[in-house]
């Protein structure tokens, strides 16, 4: 068989091993309805208009502003910070997000929310608290530094009590080690 023909067959029967394979679920980190799963800002693309704030607020564009033409409150909408494994340290890819809920908080000064901290299953509980409660802290600390006042952010620890995800294997994990922002009163 010459080599080109081998490569041929090969392609092929991969193609056709991809395409009559499951589907993939779409990622659990997303917890919005609808056929769009990800902001389209959030991925760095232009956003469509019937994504657009409908009073047609959009965030300007500055060093501290976030992603360019996504609105605050679709940013809002992303209430889950998620961490590295034994790690409380906030990545930078959710600055846009709580930059949005810090500006929503500045503007609405009697809206409050409540930080709850996670980890996952690994470890001790007591540990875990602590875990959860330095995740939390680090988020709030976040918001305040992009303009929230600190008598509107509290935080709570959960450690492994409230797992997101249950299971014992990496992406359960992963779901699980968390802070999630919860809106106790808005404006």
């Amino acid at each position: 068989m010459r080599p080109t023909l081998l490569a041929s067959v090969l392609l092929s029967s991969l193609l056709a091993a991809c395409a009559s394979g499951p589907d993939i679920s779409p990622s659990k980190h997303v917890s919005q309805s609808g056929a769009l799963k990800v902001h389209p800002g959030l991925l760095g693309m232009p956003v469509p208009d019937e994504l657009q704030d409908k009073r047609g607020i959009v965030a300007a564009r500055d060093d501290n502003a976030g992603t360019p033409g996504v609105d605050q409150e679709g940013l809002r909408t992303q209430r889950s910070v998620y961490f590295d494994y034994d790690s409380s340290s906030v990545k930078a890819e959710f600055n846009p997000a709580l930059q949005a809920h810090a500006r929503y908080l500045a503007a609405n000064p009697k809206s409050r929310v409540r930080i709850e901290g996670n980890a996952d299953e690994r470890g001790p509980a007591g540990y875990n608290n602590v875990l959860g409660l330095k995740r939390a802290d680090h988020v709030r600390q976040s918001i305040v530094e992009f303009g929230a006042s600190e008598k509107q952010v509290v935080v709570k620890s959960l450690g492994e009590r409230k797992p997101k995800l249950n299971g014992h294997d990496e992406e359960s994990w992963a779901e699980n080690r968390r802070a999630d922002i919860i809106y106790e009163r808005e404006e």
